[in-house]
């Protein structure tokens, strides 16, 4: 069902989540390729190879939805709800369409259904990415760190539970 997100005052984006199938598992490393590309980089550590071997060896479609902001498929999230706390194993969007308001708005989706079920979340992001700053600022808080990776999580939020 699409969702309407206003996040940090953009315009509305029109939000849908798609699901998908082991069809697709190559557009969703293409699209896990160009997102992290410049962070890969910038360590030194750009391997197309590696990157697609990594995605497909965790790949569980269930768990994946393409995200569509507006009609145009923008990316995609993979969540695993089956674990406690859940984990945000993927959450990318295309170069093109980043900056929009769309990881927020899927993160904003992500967190009404995990407060719901009073859920944690934990996410890994690349040592030295844009990402780090933007998972501090939707209020995941740094729990540890590995050698390439930092970890986050973000605990649920009390409040009406509709």
């Amino acid at each position: 069902m699409p969702r309407r997100s206003n996040e940090g005052g953009r315009s509305a984006v029109i939000l849908n989540l798609c699901p998908t199938t082991l069809d697709d598992a190559e557009a969703l490393v293409a699209i896990r390729i160009a997102a992290m590309r410049e962070s890969l980089e910038a360590l030194g550590r750009f391997a197309p190879r590696r990157a697609r071997e990594r995605f497909l060896a965790g790949f569980t479609p269930a768990d994946c939805r393409f995200v569509e902001a507006d009609g145009v498929r923008a990316g995609f999230v993979l969540l695993r709800r089956q674990t406690r706390p859940w984990l945000l194993d993927h959450l990318y969007i295309e170069p093109a369409m980043q900056g929009r308001g769309i990881g927020a708005a899927v993160l904003a989706a992500i967190f009404a259904e995990a407060d719901a079920q009073a859920a944690p979340i934990r996410v890994g992001a690349l040592r030295g990415s844009a990402s780090n700053r933007f998972y501090q600022r939707h209020g995941f808080v740094r729990t540890d760190e590995a050698e390439w990776d930092i970890h986050y999580l973000r605990e649920p939020r009390d409040g009406p539970r509709s």
